[in-house]
């Protein structure tokens, strides 16, 4: 069996490149972060609820899709997947947070209390951990079936997500057809 390119690197070469991920990762997950507070989101309240969430569903299959492929492609996969999931997941909450923030903007009485951006945030974390402090929470039917929405949405997210980022680790590891040998 071929090693991996990774498997193939010192281990301060190894420690290099993981590092480097890393900190890929988490300047993905920052600059993301950074953008959900500072662009404006008041042209989404033109659209129908129904139209935003389906154009947030076709934003996150669409990096999703050029996540996995990037896994696949890249010579070093297991590194490229934690990248990939620091870009998926903030994708994910933030998608919900700005969802939740806007219903709110549109409903005042959507949510327990009044949201800000950070709140709306926090509270997407609380319902993707299973915390759930109580301290906010939805409550008109369509923020509940929002948050509802999100909460089963989790469980696919966790389950699928992961087997799919791991699927596509395991293939990236693959040799592929035509691809030059250990030795070339």
């Amino acid at each position: 069996m071929v090693e991996p390119p990774l498997e193939r690197l010192t281990r301060s070469q190894r420690r290099r490149v993981i590092a480097f991920g890393l900190l890929r990762a988490f300047a993905a997950a920052a600059v993301l972060i950074a953008l959900y507070f500072v662009v404006p989101l008041e042209w989404i309240d033109r659209l129908p609820v129904g139209v935003a969430l389906l154009l947030a569903a076709v934003v996150l299959a669409g990096v999703t899709v050029w996540q996995v492929l990037a896994i696949i492609r890249s010579a070093d996969p297991g590194v490229r997947a934690i990248e990939a999931l620091a870009v998926i997941a903030p994708i994910y909450l933030l998608l919900f947070a700005a969802t939740y923030f806007i219903m709110e903007r549109t409903d005042a009485a959507a949510f327990t209390t009044d949201l800000t951006r950070m709140d709306a945030l926090y509270f997407t974390v609380t319902v993707f951990s299973t915390v759930g402090f109580g301290d906010i929470s939805a409550a008109t039917e369509p923020a509940r079936v929002l948050v509802t929405l999100q909460m089963v949405l989790n469980l696919i997210v966790l389950g699928a997500g992961v087997r799919l980022l791991t699927v596509a680790v395991k293939y990236g590891r693959e040799p592929k057809p035509g691809a030059p040998g250990p030795d070339a």
